[in-house]
């Protein structure tokens, strides 16, 4: 008798390294990132903060991004900037981590 594999459940968190590409041009950024399966609409929303950096002020608040890390990557839109500086980030679908 065999074992049956073990099923992996979707991250719901990530902190740590990624890349936010912008038009042509890739940040290195630190991001926080949370996300949940919302049951009313059936997807998977994540949303989160990309840490103060040069990269922050490159990018411009309503702009559609590409948000990659070590576990894919998935299109997001950058928003409000908080009091630190960081830019605020939020996507549905599969998330980038």
């Amino acid at each position: 008798m065999t074992a049956a594999p073990e099923l992996h459940e979707p991250q719901e968190a990530y902190d740590g390294a990624a890349v936010l590409v912008a038009g042509d041009v890739e940040h290195p950024v630190a991001v926080t990132l949370r996300g949940a399966f919302q049951p009313l609409d059936g997807h998977f929303h994540w949303y989160g903060r990309i840490a103060a950096t040069g990269a922050v002020d490159a990018v411009r608040s309503g702009s559609t991004v590409t948000l990659r890390t070590a576990h894919g990557e998935a299109p997001g839109k950058v928003s409000d900037v908080d009091p630190w500086g960081r830019l605020r980030i939020t996507g549905t679908g599969r998330p980038p981590f």
